[in-house]
């Protein structure tokens, strides 16, 4: 048995109860799925071969500035334009080309914190819009981040917004206790070291208000999470802690099953194996990467570059002859390529790492 046995639909974006039975699943069967950010076509080709390659299922995910950049730097972001744009074109490019991989994906959209709502309503709309003609949203699933406001301005805002996407079965990913460092114009490196680290109490009170709304819905618990890549030592993550809220909240719904969170993992690029095996022991079903692919991404280029530097100077003439023409090295189809590849071997590992390869 595997993810195609459970899932109602076996290729492209799914949605609803496919979405839910898949995170159940991974549960389960102790595997987290990676949930890629994406800023273009070709980032999106990258990580759909990559999951298609190992038989995985993928979750392909936009920020706020990645959405953005999606529609172009030369489309004004006033009022979120560009990243509300740019999120609804990816997405629909995304369900048109999904299906030709023959996988499961997972289409989401990342940290949204409370300045960023706007993007946020006009994606909401989008998927109202969609479900009215399909029924079903345009997305799998969001992110709402209010990680930095007050426990209880998070809960309640959230809850509005899980009842807002319940009627359509959309899954909804939340956030309490910050991941530190810096992401997409989010600044974290100075905060507190103890909002780092998201208490038992918190889970359960999270769990407590959504759980009555929908049953489509993910905690992002800070365990020392922390965004980028860091020097050993730097950080200090404590994925056993996901355990401890695990065994409260069971505790306190008097749950015959042992682990009823569904848990995401944040600030995964530069983590250890090890780090990444305890916390998907621990119930998490989402592990966020991005720093790490767009090193990835670069280093096929990058090489590819540093290498043909006397085939790219010009269109015509390189050391095999003053008359050779060089087409086939500053095409872009070429060295774009390159950074594809290089991404899609660094998400081929993740999928590895996080035992998703082989599940379908």
């Amino acid at each position: 048995m595997g993810v195609l046995d459970i899932l109602t639909r076996k290729k492209g974006v799914i949605v609803g109860d496919d979405v839910l039975n898949l995170f159940k699943y991974a549960k389960e069967h102790k595997f987290a799925i990676p949930a890629i950010n994406v800023t273009s076509s070709s980032t999106v080709v990258a990580s759909l071969e990559a999951a298609r390659d190992a038989k995985s299922p993928i979750i392909i995910q936009m920020s706020q500035g990645g959405s953005a950049y999606f529609a172009g730097k030369g489309v004004s972001n006033t009022d979120q334009f560009a990243s509300i744009s740019g999120a609804i074109s990816a997405a629909h490019y995304i369900r048109s080309i999904a299906p030709a991989y023959g996988i499961p994906v997972v289409l989401h959209t990342d940290h949204c914190a409370k300045k960023l709502l706007p993007w946020l309503d006009g994606m909401l709309d989008a998927d109202e819009k969609y479900f009215a003609e399909h029924g079903e949203p345009l997305f799998s699933s969001h992110m709402i981040d209010l990680s930095e406001e007050d426990k209880e301005h998070n809960i309640a805002t959230t809850k509005k917004y899980l009842e807002r996407a319940a009627p359509m079965k959309q899954w909804l990913e939340m956030e309490i206790g910050i991941t530190g460092g810096e992401e997409d114009g989010v600044d974290n490196t100075g905060v507190d070291n103890s909002s780092l680290y998201t208490q038992p109490e918190d889970i359960y009170d999270v769990y407590a208000a959504l759980s009555s709304v929908s049953p489509y819905f993910s905690i992002a618990a800070a365990f020392g999470n922390v965004h980028g890549v860091y020097k050993p030592g730097n950080v200090k993550l404590h994925p056993e802690l996901l355990g401890k809220h695990q065994a409260y909240t069971k505790e306190k719904i008097n749950s015959s099953e042992s682990k009823p969170l569904f848990l995401v993992f944040h600030g995964g690029s530069g983590s250890s194996k090890d780090e990444f095996k305890q916390g998907i022991e621990n119930g998490v079903v989402k592990v966020n990467l991005d720093t790490d692919l767009q090193y990835a991404y670069l280093t096929g280029i990058r090489d590819f570059v540093l290498s043909k530097t006397d085939y790219i100077m010009k269109q015509v003439g390189n050391p095999d002859g003053d008359d050779k023409p060089n087409k086939k090295y500053f095409d872009p189809r070429v060295w774009v390529r390159e950074g594809e590849k290089t991404m899609s071997a660094r998400v081929k590992e993740a999928l590895e790492d996080f035992n998703t390869a082989n599940q379908l």
